[in-house]
Parts: C-alpha cells; sequence; structure tokens
C-alpha cells in the first residue's frame, strides 16, 4: 500500500489545506492559482469565500487569480509540463509584459521557442531581453530554433558593452529608455485608460511637441543604426 494523508472529507476542503499548508513551503504562486481556480471554476467558490477559507485577503487571491488569465494555454501547459521555468515567466517575462506591452502571442512564440531546450534562467532572461527589445532580424532567429546563435550573439555584445567609455555606457542607456518609454507611450495610447478632458488638453501640447521633432529624430536614428551597422562590418575579420 501507498501512504497517504487525508487532508478533508471533501476535494474542496482538501485543496484549501493543501493551499494553506503549503503557503510557507512548497507550492509556487502559479500552482497556488491553478488551485484556486479549480475552487472557482469546479466547486463554484467566490473569491470572498476562498479568502476567508485561506485567510487571505481578497486582493491575495484576485492577484492569482489574475496571473492565471494573462497566460496563454500554450504557456500554462509549457510551465505546469516543466518544460519552461515559473521563476522565468514570473520575474523576467511579466516585466515584459507590464512594461513593454509584450502580446500574447509574442510570448507564445519566445516560450515556444525557448521551452524545453534546458535553459537556464539567466540564458532565458538574457533571450527575452534580445526578443523583446531588439532587432526583427534577432526575433526571426530565435522563432526558427537558433537559440546558440542568440546566447552567442548577446553574450558578444554584453564582453563589447564592458569596453565602452563611460559616454559610450550613458549613450547605450539612453537609447534603451528610449526604446522603453517608446513602447510603453504606443501601447498607453491604445488601452483606453487615460480620457479625461484635463488629460486631453496637457497631453495634446506634449503629443504636439513630439510631433515636431519627430521627422528629425527618425532621421537621425536610421542614419546612426546605419553607421552603427557599418562600422561593426568594417570590424569583422575578412
Amino acid at each position: 500500500m501507498v501512504p497517504y494523508v487525508s487532508l478533508g472529507c471533501d476535494e474542496a476542503f482538501g485543496i484549501i489545506q493543501l493551499i494553506r499548508i503549503a503557503n510557507s513551503r512548497s507550492l509556487s504562486m502559479l500552482e497556488q492559482a491553478k488551485l484556486i481556480d479549480e475552487l472557482r471554476s469546479v466547486h463554484a467558490m467566490s473569491v470572498s469565500e476562498i479568502a476567508r477559507l485561506l485567510e487571505r485577503s481578497n486582493a491575495w487571491v484576485s492577484m492569482r487569480i489574475g496571473i492565471l488569465r494573462e497566460m496563454s494555454a500554450c504557456v500554462t501547459d509549457k510551465i505546469f509540463r516543466g518544460d519552461f521555468p515559473v521563476y522565468a515567466y514570473m520575474y523576467t517575462l511579466r516585466r515584459f509584459i507590464r512594461m513593454n506591452g509584450a502580446g500574447r502571442k509574442d510570448v507564445d512564440e519566445f516560450v515556444g521557442a525557448v521551452a524545453g531546450k534546458h535553459l537556464s534562467i539567466r540564458d532565458i532572461e538574457l533571450l527575452a531581453q534580445g526578443y523583446f527589445r531588439g532587432s526583427s532580424e534577432f526575433r526571426e532567429q530565435i522563432k526558427k530554433g537558433d537559440i546558440r546563435w542568440g546566447l552567442n550573439l548577446l553574450k558578444q555584445q554584453a564582453r563589447l558593452g564592458d569596453a565602452c567609455t563611460e559616454a559610450e555606457r550613458s549613450s547605450l542607456r539612453d537609447l534603451e529608455v528610449t526604446q522603453k518609454y517608446m513602447q510603453r507611450v504606443t501601447c498607453m495610447v491604445k488601452d483606453g485608460r487615460c480620457g479625461s478632458n484635463a488629460f486631453y488638453a496637457q497631453a495634446h501640447l506634449v503629443a504636439g511637441g513630439i510631433l515636431r521633432c519627430l521627422e528629425m529624430f527618425s532621421t537621425a536614428i536610421k542614419e546612426f543604426h546605419d553607421q552603427s551597422g557599418q562600422a561593426q562590418s568594417d570590424r569583422r575579420p575578412s
């Protein structure tokens, strides 16, 4: 016989007991979310009822429900199969979703490309930086499964970054911040959360100032992109 411990007289109470026992032990936040989702969908329990039985706040329960809702079936499957580390999703990919406006399709494609490759958390984070913030060419190579090429390129770039002067490092930070806020503003103007008259009055003035700079900025960035690409080509060994 296989030894076991009964956690309750029915399934719902057993799940509640499991979450309570494991709060300070072994269950990850996603595992908690999955169990809470079962309490809601299978046992028709409300957020407040679950929170009361777990002796947690409604916000604690709602946050876990929200995490599971933002994940696609593809990502959920990869994580619970053990093909993609839960830590990488919680603390790397969710950051890109919140700050860079990464869409579900982009996240699915990234997870599908790197899952099951036995990559370290650090390597996944490095690849995510290149995938969500880098060029379309880099993204296409990762989609094709050229993971080692991507890692080698990113690590080489990191080594080159160590050789930069302080002024060059400062300029690189400015470029990264510019890209970050361009992505955030692009998502902001589409989500419709900001719509008061006071907001529009001020935003109209700022947006006008941006538009006046846009053509000059676009020209400068294109020239700089061509210049930096040519500099790399000139320094490659023949």
